[in-house]
């Protein structure tokens, strides 16, 4: 799917844009070989990523860039960054949607927390700021944003149902053109049905948890313009790197490990050594 017109027109159709969790620019090219639609770049997983940290807002704004910037340039499907709280007040947000908007991502997706955050899948506790606060930033971020595709996805982490969807009302109102609810919010595909009802635009929904283990694709489909499965890719290298590398360690050896790996020169032709190997002989006269 191209960048622009075309992704944001599908989403507001409800033609659902499947994608997965980018942690950095290599994971983002294995999604995009895999077919998803779009990619969206994780802030559980940057922060995993980048710093071996865990999601509670360690990473700067412009570090946070850097790996979109990354992730960006490396594919040429949209990109969906993750802006947590938009890093500060209204005014904060106006710079941070013109950088991300710059970056080239498609859409960008802010929550209503508290600063700095605490990921909802991993603690609770998780305190959202006054309505009236959250609607002013993502007005800002309305007002700010240059490009008219570029999404802006409103997350609430309210975990009542009734304030989720007061707060999805507003945040649409104010100019955000998605609403995400956390997975703690509801229980249910009619809980995801009265939400999208209630907020009048098609959901984005980040699948974890029993948004992945019990709905099915048309179910999702039937509510949500965007559907993430946000930490499959991060989740995965984990475990093969956690059983590869204490296998290497206790045997050293490489034989019979409980992992395959992949083969080096299909990587090599992956990552794209023989496109670099052509305009070295083009470009430069030592080749």
């Amino acid at each position: 799917m191209s960048r622009g017109p075309e992704f944001r027109n599908r989403i507001l159709a409800q033609k659902t844009v499947w994608s997965a969790g980018a942690y950095d620019a290599l994971s983002a090219r294995f999604i995009e070989q895999a077919g998803f639609d779009a990619l969206m770049t994780s802030g559980f997983g940057v922060s995993a990523s980048f710093l071996g940290q865990p999601d509670a807002e360690l990473y700067t704004m412009s570090e946070n860039l850097t790996v979109v910037r990354n992730v960006v340039s490396a594919v040429s499907v949209p990109v969906i960054a993750d802006i947590d709280t938009g890093y500060g007040n209204a005014i904060n947000v106006m710079r941070t949607i013109r950088e991300f908007e710059a970056a080239g991502v498609s859409a960008v997706i802010m929550e209503d927390q508290v600063a700095p955050k605490r990921c909802p899948i991993c603690v609770g506790g998780v305190e959202v700021i006054p309505m009236d606060e959250a609607v002013a930033k993502i007005k800002a971020a309305a007002d700010a944003r240059r490009d008219p595709n570029m999404l802006i996805v409103a997350r609430t982490d309210a975990v009542d149902p009734a304030e989720a969807m007061a707060r999805g009302r507003a945040y649409v109102e104010a100019g955000a053109d998605m609403i995400q609810p956390i997975s703690k919010c509801f229980s249910s595909i009619d809980g995801l049905r009265a939400m999208r009802e209630a907020v009048g635009v098609p959901l984005s929904l980040q699948l974890l948890g029993w948004l992945e283990k019990d709905l099915s694709p048309a179910e999702i489909e039937e509510v949500a313009g965007m559907a993430t499965y946000a930490l499959v890719p991060l989740m995965t290298v984990a475990s093969a790197l956690k059983e590869n590398l204490a296998a290497l360690a206790q045997r050293r050896s490489t034989r019979d490990l409980p992992r395959p790996t992949t083969d080096h020169n299909s990587f090599i032709d992956f990552i794209g050594f023989p496109e670099i190997e052509e305009l070295q002989k083009k470009y430069l006269k030592s080749a």
